[in-house]
């Protein structure tokens, strides 16, 4: 054993033994790219220390909601004084009205939002109400889209799920999936055959408009149209998950990028500033139907959470424009810098991306959805994430999942990185 190791194999090794898999997230365990797991023990702007005093240049940023780096002042200051003042009330609070505010404002086609506490919690309750609010059943998912864990969607998942090869989970009953069908992302005649066939059955298409879990495919060009077209004719709902999308990739997501409006859209990440809060919403007549207003039951203690709530505000009032410009820019710096790291090796990957999110696959073939990216050569990446790691940068661990840049990234920091991948394509070259 590595000794820059040791602490945290000595933690993995306790958490063995009340927890899990030692983890309470299984991508997080490592077994897609083997090794020890590294227990953080904290974090500041772009670059996060373990446990046994290793420090790197974080790429994984909580998964994406860490748009303004660790530890940023203004939402330390604002969750400490909200917690100053109390943790929880099971009670409403002013400062939820003004992040729902901030959300309706943003995002176009949201009139109304419901907070909840998880990104699993928001989609689970957005098909709740678009069963209610259409009087139907059956929901239309995507493999390789990863919407939670929730009974109804955990069918052909992606992101750890797929990692695993578990792309249905024991514990979820026929019962639960008989309703919810499952088609090839990106495939224009299998959603114009079902939608043909079965329209008038169909409550809810629910997809991520930019896939995430499975690495990053983005959707074909008319493609997202063509779901809008296809829901609106036959009287079915559109959800977009933009659990990881939303406030990422803009401020208004990707309705505001791609010009559709769904009729519902799930968020969560980035709109909790790190801590856990999520939420979804739409036009007021659809959440309209949501308890207490309407008949479809959904609720929580913990929905609204001020300490949450105070975090997300601060960052979503701190991202305007030229955030999302400078962000895009060192994305693209450091999508560029890979591309010729690898070029010069003539090792053969593509980098999918969709503004600040992106992912590597190693292979020449372009993905364009979830068999494509089961396709890939993750054993390859397996190396490539160990050689970075070793090197002082934390990438994801597993070749299913996007790479995220903060605003707290310098482009020293990107030229860092592009020069520690050039070195580990080298090593993959031989």
């Amino acid at each position: 054993m590595s000794p820059s190791t040791k602490a945290s194999q000595d933690l993995f090794d306790r958490a063995r033994k009340v927890i899990p898999g030692g983890v309470n997230s299984p991508v997080r365990a490592f077994g897609a790219v083997g090794g020890t797991p590294r227990f953080i023990a904290g974090g500041r702007g772009a670059r996060m220390t373990d446990v046994d005093g290793a420090v790197y240049l974080d790429y994984v940023c909580s998964w994406g909601p860490l748009i303004l780096g660790h530890a940023h002042p203004e939402l330390l200051a604002a969750a400490k004084a909200a917690v100053d003042r109390g943790s929880t009330y099971g009670a409403p609070t002013r400062a939820e009205v003004e992040l729902a505010e901030e959300i309706v404002g943003a995002v176009d086609g949201v009139d109304m939002v419901r907070l909840t506490n998880s990104g699993t919690e928001a989609g689970m309750s957005a098909i709740r109400v678009a069963r209610g609010a259409t009087g139907r059943d059956v929901v239309v998912k995507f493999a390789g889209h990863y919407h939670g864990h929730s009974d109804t969607l955990l069918v052909e998942a992606g992101s750890g799920v797929a990692t695993f090869g578990l792309p249905d989970s024991p514990g979820v009953t026929r019962g639960a999936t008989q309703d919810t069908v499952v088609l090839a992302w990106n495939d224009a005649d299998a959603v114009e055959r079902l939608f043909a066939e079965r329209g008038g059955q169909i409550a809810v298409v629910v997809c991520e408009p930019v896939p995430a879990n499975m690495g990053v495919v983005p959707p074909a060009p008319g493609y997202l149209e063509l779901l809008r077209d296809l829901t609106s004719r036959a009287g079915a709902l559109l959800l977009f998950d933009e659990v990881m999308t939303g406030f990422r990739v803009a401020r208004g997501g990707v309705v505001d990028t791609s010009g559709v409006t769904p009729d519902l859209v799930a968020f969560g990440k980035v709109v909790g500033g790190g801590f856990p809060l999520a939420a979804f919403g739409g036009p007021a007549d659809v959440m309209g139907h949501l308890a207490p207003e309407g008949p479809v039951y959904q609720a929580g203690t913990l929905s609204g959470n001020p300490v949450a709530v105070a975090a997300g505000l601060a960052q979503l009032r701190l991202l305007d424009a030229a955030a999302y410009d400078h962000l895009d820019a060192l994305a693209d710096r450091l999508i560029d810098g890979f591309g010729k790291a690898f070029a010069d090796a003539g090792v053969a990957v593509t980098v999918p991306r969709y503004r600040s999110l992106f992912s590597v696959f190693f292979g020449a073939s372009a993905v364009v959805d979830f068999a494509g990216s089961r396709a890939a050569d993750h054993g390859r990446y397996a190396r490539f994430f160990n050689g970075m790691l070793a090197r002082g940068h934390y990438l994801p661990p597993s070749g299913y999942e996007a790479m995220f840049v903060s605003l707290a990234h310098t482009e020293e920091d990107i030229d860092a990185t592009v020069a520690a991948a050039a070195d580990v394509a080298q090593d993959l070259a031989g």
